[in-house]
């Protein structure tokens, strides 16, 4: 944890009611006090232990994104809201991948989602027990559910763009997102949200007109407490109800829309406590806790009248006569607490904290069946549970030294210790099991919840591991206007074992307005929980005897039997070398960086076999290994994929106060990203004669391009005594959706993005906003109709804007 934090002016700093508009936002800001180098709220306290460092005095880039900043547009999710501030950051709109729907994973400078750390109030956040395992941005990953937090109770957001791992532990390879939660021992705010998906809809098939769904309404609000004297207590709360959207097109066999592509349908609720109490002596109790109630409901694949029974006497043909679209449904229920004490000892700064995060997912599926219980059987199914829970205690020391250099050197020590649990439960017996139907008119049938096949008593697990890490943070003013850093960490893990991760640092003024900076850092990320134990699978039976295929542990008799081998950390090499220049009330920064990552993880694709296949083909092969396991298909995780990015972040920003009440800004910032995959995994020599990609041409171009190439985003905002506005372009690179085969390859097309809002406050505590996201009604190019023959899915999952078309929206906030 950044132990500088707790050196601010004050323990109530935020509360102060300075607002700053940061690099790449497009926020009100309160102006310096005069004659003042920069506000409270300019100081930062990730990717530097170094108390009172300003965001662009740091010798690696930070953009700081306020709650203010985060407001100004339709959608009410965090994630999203941030996306739109910070290029570098992408958080894609996936449909019918399963729990993806619903947890959406956020991707910066191109990386996987949980190679970037995220933070509160500077402690690590636990990821969520859902693994990404289909067709979307972040296949194979587990990472940080950041829509678990609600807005309102954010007061900022820092994102370092920079590898961290020396500095912060696992994970912090594409950088660290640190969300300060909001401060306050009085005042208050509330306000209403309400807006629809209006837009016009063309297809290739018939569907067209306009259309209006995915109604949402957000209901927030925080109120500050106060704790004695000086201390504080602020309580959030959110509550959120957004309807589905569909922009399936009408079935060309059956003259009718049958699909359910786009938005799940979600209700969620979340509370948030922050406090903080000063004990006297210049130490100072602190904590939070969160907790969020998400019930998500995302289509699945339409299933057609005869589906698994030919016979309409049978199944599916009976029970739904027209055919059906299962549901998939994911009850989220995230839970987090911390506490600690920070203050002074012997000349030392000290922090010490206990956090306790836990996600527990349960899986359902409704409207549905399982054919093999034929046509009374249920329409819905229990199908299982994921759940994740991490314990993390941390003690942080910092002290100044003088040396005689032109600045103290700042000595930072500390050790992190965690404990990780993961489990699977399983589902009622009907979600996965064979029911006494097993053929309708000499067709066998599949067997399972269709839509979400629940997890059997075999997947169930129940696992956990432990570390232990110790850094070493060193960072000072060396010589006039040259300052270094260095950190050096050392990482041992019950299950893989040790890693140790260094970072250098510097950064030289040349004057008041120009600096450069640059960094060389290694990193790591350990595997997963998920990734080591994730399993998932569904029986099917050949000439009456069952086999399995799905998911396993890559150690499991499965796994090991294809060359499954136990997970190793990830390891990375990062380099950034960057300009800050300012100017009055200009600014602009630039980093380039590059990143290497050796022996990614990987969930391989999924190696499959016939019993009917030519002696001694490739196929025939597989079975053979999988046979005596009782599978006949299998996937896994596995180590061996190696990556090279290259990229540059700049942010321009411009704020032009003209007389008191009237301000304008302008915010100009974008990321160039290139990817590229340099070396992929193969199965073993000796598992099988032809050695097989276990990581293949589809999954390879995901990784290359299946985000947007290049990102910018420019943002106008302007205040003028009662009115306000914002408006913002965003405009994408073209993304490559990867099909099967390069002939089913969809090129999305560039696109350019435009959100307006409105805002008149009719005096110091009420104001009303309208606007539009997307207000030019900007869509992907579709599917190529011979690609989507049934027209279930139009549109790609890698669209980085979506594909739901113009949001309108209004809102009513009141503060206090």
């Amino acid at each position: 944890m950044p132990i500088a934090s707790f050196r601010r002016p004050a323990l109530l700093a935020a509360a102060s009611g300075a607002v700053l508009l940061v690099a790449g936002a497009g926020a009100a800001q309160a102006q310096n006090a005069p004659g003042s180098a920069t506000s409270v709220d300019d100081i930062v306290v990730t990717g530097t232990r170094v108390a009172n460092r300003s965001r662009l005095d740091t010798v690696a880039p930070v953009d700081v994104v306020t709650a203010e900043a985060l407001e100004q547009r339709g959608t009410t999710e965090l994630a999203a809201q941030l996306a739109a501030t910070v290029p570098a950051l992408n958080f894609p709109r996936p449909s019918a991948t399963d729990g993806t729907d619903s947890i959406r994973p956020a991707t910066l400078r191109g990386q996987g989602p949980d190679q970037t750390l995220v933070l509160v109030n500077g402690l690590r956040r636990h990821q969520t027990a859902l693994v990404n395992l289909n067709g979307s941005v972040g296949r194979g990953s587990s990472a940080v559910d950041l829509n678990a937090i609600p807005s309102t109770a954010v007061e900022r957001i820092e994102v370092l763009r920079d590898g961290a791992a020396a500095q912060y532990g696992s994970d912090a390879i594409a950088g660290v997102i640190n969300l300060r939660l909001r401060e306050a021992r009085e005042g208050g705010g509330a306000s209403v949200t309400y807006g629809s998906y209006v837009t016009d809809f063309t297809g290739f098939y018939g569907r067209e007109g306009d259309i209006r769904d995915g109604d949402t309404v957000t209901v927030s609000a925080w109120q500050g407490f106060g704790l004695g004297q000086d201390g504080f207590l602020t309580a959030s709360v959110e509550y959120r109800d957004r309807d589905s959207t569909n922009r399936s097109d009408i079935n060309p066999t059956l003259g009718r829309v049958t699909g359910g592509q786009g938005d799940a349908a979600v209700e969620d609720l979340s509370a948030y406590l922050n406090a903080g109490l000063p004990l006297g002596n210049g130490w100072e109790a602190y904590g939070w806790a969160g907790y969020q109630q998400r019930d998500a409901s995302a289509a699945a694949f339409y299933r057609t009248p005869t589906d698994n029974a030919q016979n309409p006497d049978y199944g599916s043909g009976r029970k739904y006569p027209n055919g059906y679209l299962p549901y998939i449904l994911t009850d989220t229920t995230d839970w987090t607490a911390a506490g600690g004490l920070r203050g002074e000892a012997g000349g030392w700064a000290i922090d010490v904290n206990l956090g306790y995060g836990s996600n527990k997912i349960e899986f359902g599926a409704e409207n549905t069946m399982n054919p093999t219980y034929g046509i009374n059987g249920q329409t819905s199914f229990d199908a299982g549970s994921l759940e994740y829970g991490q314990l993390v205690f941390g003690a942080d020391a910092a002290r100044q030294f003088d040396l005689g250099w032109a600045g103290p050197l700042n000595v930072a020590v500390g050790l992190e210790a965690r404990r990780e649990t993961y489990k699977i439960g399983a589902g009622e017996e009907a979600s996965y099991a064979r029911g006494p139907v097993l053929t309708a008119g000499g067709t066998a049938l599949s067997w399972g919840s269709r839509g979400f096949t629940g997890f059997t008593p075999s997947n169930e697990i129940d696992e956990d591991r432990s570390n232990v890490g110790v850094y070493l943070d060193l960072e000072g003013e060396v010589v006039e206007n040259l300052t270094l850093s260095g950190a050096l960490r050392y990482e041992n893990y019950s299950d893989f074992g040790d890693n140790v991760s260094g970072k250098i640092a510097g950064r030289y003024d040349f004057n008041p307005h120009f600096a450069i900076r640059g960094a060389l850092s290694t990193g790591f990320r350990a595997p997963s929980l998920q990734q080591q134990y994730y399993t998932q699978t569904a029986v099917l039976y050949i000439n009456n005897v069952p086999y399995e295929t799905g998911t396993y542990p890559s150690v499991s008799d499965v796994g090991l039997a294809l060359g499954g081998t136990a997970l190793e950390a990830e390891t990375s090499v990062n380099y950034s070398l960057g300009f800050v220049v300012r100017n009055g009330p200009f600014e602009l920064t630039a980093d380039a960086y590059r990143i290497d990552i050796d022996d990614r993880i990987i969930l391989s694709e999924t190696l499959t076999g016939s019993n009917t296949a030519a002696p001694g083909s490739n196929a025939k092969t597989i079975f053979d290994l999988l046979a005596p396991y009782g599978a006949t298909a299998a996937r896994f995780f596995i180590n061996g994929v190696d990556t090279e990015t290259t990229g540059l972040d700049v942010v321009a920003r411009y704020r032009a106060e003209t007389s008191v009440g009237h301000r304008l800004d302008f915010t100009l910032a974008g990321n160039v990203n290139d990817f590229k995959v340099t070396k992929t995994p193969m199965t073993q020599t000796g598992v099988l004669p032809t050695p097989t990609s276990l990581f293949g041409r589809q999954a390879v171009t995901r990784f290359e391009e299946g985000t947007p190439p290049w990102k910018v985003v420019f943002q106008t905002d302007w205040e003028a005594q009662r009115l306000g506005g914002t408006f913002r372009l965003t405009g994408y690179g073209d993304v490559l959706a990867a099909g099967a085969t390069e002939a089913t390859d969809l090129q999305l097309g560039d696109a350019l993005v435009a959100d307006v809002e409105a805002r008149y406050r009719f005096n110091d505590r009420v104001t009303v906003s309208v606007g539009a996201d997307n207000i030019l009604d900007q869509y992907p190019r579709q599917s190529l109709r011979e690609n989507n023959t049934t027209s279930a899915f139009p549109f790609s999952n890698f669209s980085p804007y979506g594909f739901n078309g113009r949001f309108v929206y209004g809102r009513l906030a009141v503060k206090w």
